[in-house]
């Protein structure tokens, strides 16, 4: 049974499917919601030939003109040069306005696509299929699209909500075993900073979502999708509400970019979300013992956090300098009041003295 969660952007209401094996009925969902007289698959070369060539040839089955647009794997493709050789290479297949682009692939695949399709000649329609944990509970929703800078990560975007996102669990068992983990990270947080409960769900679950057990795999994907999707709802272009999905990822972004990214983005978010706990109890705002909650329910995702001890903490202060998030030249950050809530008596988030910070980050690094 496929389940359809409503999310609101840009005065319009787009469906997020979940569903076991929802990919086999992707040329029917295409007719349905982004009927287009192209499609171009925009996918990497790690996840391409495991379900993008599958998605070109049910396309293709179904009548529809379509073809295939790739890029290396990695976090090092999401830059400025991939989106131009990407809108360059679409120019030169003679697509136009009457396009659709479709992301096949994780977090990395649906931010730079949706870059390229937010301003490919102007802006073309989207659908998103999300193929990992990250990119089904977080990057594919929301609308946001962007590439990273050396001054760090999603520095230069824009927000351009998709047409249909299709999450099948069923990809999942493909995924490696540490991008499982990073990506229900993700999951981790929505629990953290919405859902007491749901938090102690993903606990007791763990064991089979890093197995990916589709019916497991599925109850997250949508319960997640449907934490954020109320919160994307409520507050689309991040002026408020929607900053407490920076939970973590304030520190969790500078620690990533401080390690050169040998932390990965799931590493680095789980110690961010630690880190910003302890900030919280330092100040007295959040219910003391919640950093280690924290941590001891993200300890059973096995995350590789040896490289933590080599950032260097100076380095990380640094990249907390270019923050997007920043306002008025000082950092913010989402603070707990204890698991299921988020602290809110100076808004959504808040400045925190930088030699606090320094010292949570010498301590837990």
């Amino acid at each position: 049974m496929t389940i359809k969660i409503d999310i609101s952007a840009s005065g319009q209401i787009y469906p997020a499917l979940i569903g076991v094996g929802l990919l086999k009925q992707l040329p029917v969902i295409l007719d349905e919601y982004a009927p287009a007289y192209r499609y171009a698959v925009i996918s990497d070369d790690q996840v391409g030939p495991l379900y993008a060539t599958a998605v070109l040839e049910r396309c293709r089955s179904a009548g529809k003109k379509v073809d295939l647009h790739s890029f290396p794997a990695g976090e090092v493709s999401k830059t400025r040069k991939s989106w131009s050789k990407l809108t360059d290479d679409l120019l030169d297949a003679g697509h136009g306005r009457d396009s659709c682009i479709i992301a096949v692939g994780g977090g990395v695949t649906g931010d730079l696509a949706a870059f390229v399709a937010a301003t490919f000649l102007r802006g073309v329609p989207l659908i998103q299929v999300p193929t990992s944990y990250l990119a089904m509970i977080d990057a594919a929703i929301g609308g946001k699209a962007g590439v990273d800078t050396r001054a760090g990560k999603n520095l230069v975007g824009a927000f351009h909500p998709p047409k249909c996102v299709i999450a099948d669990p069923d990809v999942l068992s493909t995924l490696p075993s540490d991008e499982r983990s990073g990506g229900l990270v993700e999951a981790f947080k929505h629990g953290a900073i919405l859902d007491a409960a749901y938090y102690d769900d993903l606990r007791a679950d763990t064991e089979l979502l890093l197995d990916a057990d589709p019916v497991a795999a599925k109850a997250a994907v949508a319960a997640s999708i449907r934490l954020k999707g109320q919160v994307v709802t409520q507050d689309e272009l991040e002026g408020g509400y929607r900053q407490i999905l920076n939970f973590g990822h304030t520190l969790g972004h500078a620690l990533e970019a401080a390690s050169g990214y040998s932390l990965s983005h799931g590493a680095a978010v789980a110690a961010g979300m630690v880190m910003e706990a302890e900030l919280g109890e330092h100040l007295r705002v959040t219910e003391s013992g919640t950093s280690k909650t924290l941590s001891s329910g993200l300890a059973g995702l096995g995350l590789r956090l040896e490289s933590l001890s080599q950032v260097d903490p100076e380095a990380v202060m640094s990249f907390l300098s270019s923050d997007k998030k920043r306002r008025s030249g000082r950092s913010r950050y989402v603070l707990l009041r204890r698991i299921g809530e988020v602290e809110n008596t100076e808004g959504w988030s808040r400045e925190v003295p930088d030699l606090l910070v320094q010292e949570v980050i010498e301590d837990l690094s």
